[in-house]
C-alpha cells in the first residue's frame, strides 16, 4: 500500500523588514528627506552673493560710473593684459593718448561672475620697461571672471575665462 502525503498549501510569511519591497517604499521618502535636509544645509551654510539689499541705488550709481568710461575715451586709453599661470604672474600694457600721462600704481581687479568671495583686488606698479606687473594669487578658482582696471578717474572693463585666455584687449570703446 502506497500512501502519499499531501502537503498544505500554505506558505511560511517572513516578517515584514524582510520583504524587499518594504524598504524600496520606504528608501525613496527617506531619500527625498535626507536631500532636502542636504540642500537646505547648503543654502545656510553658503554665500552666494548674488542678492543686492538695495538694487534701485546700485542701478543709479551704474550711471554715475560710465563718467569714468567716458574719460578712459577722452584719454585714449587701450590695455593688452598677458596671463601666465604656470610662474603665476600678470603684466598689463598700457597705451594712451599723447596728453596723458600714464600712472605709477593700477588697481586691477579680478571679479569672480558669480561669487563675491572669490574676489581680488591687485595693486600693479609700473616697471621701467613702462609695463605693469603683478603676482597672481594663487587660489584662482576656473570659470569667468571680469576684469576691471582702474586708475585715478578712468577705467577699462573686459573679461577672461581661467586657466584657457592668456591674453585680453581692453579697450575704452568697448
Amino acid at each position: 500500500m502506497k500512501t502519499t502525503m499531501k502537503m498544505s498549501g500554505s506558505k511560511q510569511s517572513r516578517p515584514w523588514y524582510r520583504q524587499p519591497l518594504v524598504w524600496m517604499i520606504i528608501a525613496i521618502p527617506l531619500s527625498a528627506v535626507i536631500a532636502g535636509i542636504y540642500t537646505f544645509r547648503l543654502a545656510v551654510i553658503s554665500d552666494d552673493g548674488l542678492v543686492v539689499d538695495d538694487y534701485y541705488r546700485k542701478g543709479k550709481e551704474i550711471n554715475l560710473d560710465l563718467s569714468r568710461d567716458k574719460a578712459a575715451l577722452a584719454h585714449g586709453l587701450s590695455a593688452d593684459i598677458r596671463i601666465n599661470y604656470q610662474q603665476g604672474t600678470i603684466s598689463l600694457t598700457l597705451t594712451g593718448s599723447a596728453k596723458y600721462t600714464l600712472p605709477a600704481l593700477l588697481d586691477l581687479h579680478l571679479l569672480y561672475s558669480t561669487r563675491a568671495g572669490h574676489d581680488v583686488t591687485l595693486d600693479m606698479n609700473r616697471t621701467p620697461s613702462g609695463d605693469y606687473f603683478s603676482i597672481l594669487p594663487a587660489n584662482l578658482i576656473q570659470g569667468r571672471w571680469n576684469i576691471l582696471v582702474e586708475a585715478d578717474d578712468w577705467r577699462l572693463l573686459g573679461s577672461v575665462r581661467m586657466p584657457t585666455e592668456t591674453a585680453i584687449s581692453l579697450t575704452a570703446d568697448n
